[in-house]
């Protein structure tokens, strides 16, 4: 594991390069490496997921006063989430760090984008374990709090199922429907794909840890083809 490449990639300095580096590795991995003396990163993650979730709580409370919670609680649910982690962890250069075993290592479609994100979460978990909340708030600042301009602009914080019914209603007389595409992973981690349909033709892809956040997604994706936002 490079962990002076992966540290300058997120620009912290871990005192524990072991720590990092485990916020880097796959279950997979080990399967393949079971000599490698150090474990993969879920713990880190579940860890990673409830730091996060605060950092961005705390940032949104501090930087709109005037909001409601349920306007907060948008704004969190549209930055963090599986595509959007996915698509920080790809700017910062994750996909080469990441050790995986040689089956996931070939698979670049849905099954890695939850990869990514779970590492970025990972990482979080790690950062704060070893460097405390100030620096891992100021690394989720500017790798992820950036996002929330655009996500503000387009509106996408708001209920994407509620927008697209609206929109479909309106536009087509046309009330959206979801289908589950696929459901995969272990009971602690599953992942969903679900289509959402205007009729019988597919308008949007979404992908999550839950049904709920998946059709979320599929329908954020539907207003955006449809130039709905």
């Amino acid at each position: 594991m490079r962990t002076e490449l992966a540290e300058s990639r997120i620009g912290v300095t871990f005192a524990d390069k072991g720590l990092l580096a485990q916020a880097f590795t796959h279950r997979s991995y080990l399967n393949e490496h079971r000599d490698l003396g150090r474990g993969h990163n879920e713990r880190l993650e579940f860890l990673g997921d409830a730091v996060l979730e605060l950092i961005v709580t705390e940032q949104l409370y501090s930087e709109f006063p005037d909001k409601t919670e349920g306007d907060l609680t948008g704004y969190r649910a549209a930055l963090v989430n599986t595509a959007v982690l996915a698509s920080i962890a790809v700017e910062l250069g994750f996909n080469d760090l990441i050790m995986l075993s040689k089956g996931e290592a070939r698979d670049t479609g849905r099954a890695r984008k939850s990869i990514l994100a779970d590492t970025y979460e990972s990482v979080v978990g790690a950062m704060f374990l070893d460097q405390g909340y100030i620096i891992t708030a100021e690394f989720v600042k500017r790798s992820l709090m950036q996002l929330l301009p655009m996500v503000v602009k387009q509106a996408l914080w708001l209920d994407a199922k509620s927008k697209l019914q609206e929109k479909a209603q309106e536009i087509l007389s046309v009330t959206p429907g979801y289908t589950t595409v696929t459901e995969d992973g272990p009971d602690h981690d599953r992942s969903f794909v679900v289509a959402a349909m205007l009729g019988e033709e597919e308008a949007g892809r979404g992908e999550g840890k839950s049904k709920q956040e998946a059709e979320q997604e599929a329908a954020r994706a539907a207003l955006v083809a449809r130039g709905w936002v």
